[in-house]
């Protein structure tokens, strides 16, 4: 259902107007239109600023972050233990550091794997984990983007969020978005923010905005998982690392329509099309996105951006929930990411597993004509643990159409564990361990053969 709002006209004041214009434009720079920003290639604002602080503090990241996931752990045990007045007595405190036995345990062991990779610790096993292609790729690759993107993000996602911007681009497409990919309009926002910016970032949208009540849990189901998309930017490096970049605009292309039927598939079947449209519990509805007997679109929307902009939180509101956004993904989010990566980075280094259960997809690769099809099925599968893993396995493939089809698809598939999946779960959006497998199968069922009949066309 709808939240439906008064018909009657409203007059605004300049000031009123400005409030809605001024900091939505910020946002829609910061994230969604794309710029030449320092004289480099196209990339959002967020972006330019993450990829300059990585460049002036980058070394120093990797080991910055490992400290951030020990102390969290450390914190969060004597808070569980404890339980303090001044943690207990405060909400947003208490859920982050009185934990669950679970979410303690996840804490603790990622303490551990962090520090053991930083150090190059390879007593009691754990030289399998502080290898260079395992947990070193979550600390030493990982790590310092997610801690970039998310720090900038999480200061300036209110601009994009609480002023506006997403009530009036949500009201002008509702009609497109609705019936092809049955998500509101403002779910737009999410992805044009991980196609150009960061999928993870995405992620975090779809889930505040779940949080406050503008998304159903199917809704915020369908969207994270069919829109949370892998940057523009790094789709160019892939491109070049797989050396593709005389095809990067077939590449580019093979990778948004697969995605783009994927998104119209994968909505009506399972298990998306089970989820419940219920709202997140406790929050009233507030997304307001149909327009009025007799009133025009543009208008109407105008109306819409303006109100929400009204409700905007003070500066000093929006710096302390910038805070608590960052300090929420460093304390609680990147041990995830610490344990599920390097756990599922360990099982593709030093076992056959991805092997084995690709073993089935020979066939299929063979069929589509498709060279080297058995590096082609290990490639497919490993994708599940990280969207690096396929182009690490086909970068030495003679045939640059196994490299343009594995490259691509990698991008389509949209679920790693070392990334979106871990944020996925972590997030209130009602998409477990299961569905988060079944959908990555599905979108490679799904977007495969559009990939590889372009791929012909093309080579």
């Amino acid at each position: 259902m709808n939240v439906k709002g008064s018909t009657k006209k409203r007059n605004f004041s300049t000031g009123e107007i400005l409030k809605f214009i001024v900091p939505s434009f910020i946002g829609l720079l910061l994230f969604v239109i794309p710029l030449p920003w320092g004289g480099e290639s196209l990339t959002i604002g967020v972006g330019y600023m993450a990829s300059k602080f990585s460049d002036s503090f980058g070394e120093m990241l990797p080991a910055f972050m490992v400290y951030v996931v020990i102390v969290s752990a450390l914190i969060t045990l004597i808070s569980t233990i404890i339980k303090p007045k001044f943690i207990s007595e405060r909400k947003f405190l208490k859920e982050l550091l009185i934990v669950s036995p679970l979410t303690l345990a996840i804490r603790l062991i990622s303490a551990v794997l962090a520090y053991s990779v930083l150090y190059s610790l390879t007593s009691l096993g754990l030289d399998k984990v502080s290898n260079p292609n395992t947990g070193g790729v979550v600390v030493n690759d990982l790590f310092p983007v997610l801690a970039t993107w998310f720090f900038f993000s999480g200061f300036f996602l209110p601009l994009l969020m609480e002023f506006g911007s997403m009530d009036y681009l949500g009201t002008l497409i509702r009609k497109f978005m609705r019936p092809l990919f049955k998500v509101p309009g403002r779910s737009a926002i999410d992805a044009i923010a991980s196609w150009i910016g960061s999928g993870p970032v995405g992620v975090v949208i779809t889930d505040k905005q779940y949080k406050e009540g503008y998304y159903t849990s199917k809704e915020a189901s369908i969207i994270s998982v069919c829109f949370s998309l892998v940057s523009l930017p790094f789709a160019v490096f892939i491109a070049s690392f797989l050396e593709l970049s005389v095809s990067f605009i077939a590449f580019y292309g093979a990778i948004s329509i697969a995605s783009f039927i994927a998104a119209l598939v994968l909505p009506r079947i399972y298990p998306l099309n089970k989820k419940n449209s219920e709202y997140f519990k406790g929050v009233d509805v507030k997304i307001n996105e149909e327009v009025p007997p007799g009133r025009g679109i543009h208008e109407w929307a105008v109306e819409r951006g303006i109100i929400r902009a009204e409700q905007a939180p003070s500066f000093l509101g929006l710096i302390t929930s910038g805070l608590k956004t960052v300090v929420d993904v460093y304390f609680s989010l990147m041990p995830i990411v610490m344990l599920l990566g390097t756990f599922a980075l360990v099982i593709a280094e030093y076992t056959s597993l991805f092997s084995l259960i690709s073993k089935p997809l020979v066939p299929l690769f063979n069929l589509m004509r498709v060279p080297d099809a058995s590096v082609a099925a290990s490639a497919t599968l490993v994708g599940f643990a990280d969207m690096f893993l396929p182009s690490i396995f086909v970068k030495g493939c003679e045939f640059e159409i196994t490299r343009f089809i594995i490259g691509a698809l990698s991008f389509t598939q949209l679920i790693y564990l070392t990334e979106t999946g871990a944020i996925i779960l972590r997030s209130k959006i009602p998409v477990n361990f299961k569905d988060l497998l079944i959908v990555f199968l599905e979108r490679t069922l799904v977007t495969l053969p559009i990939i590889v009949i372009i791929a012909h066309l093309v080579y």
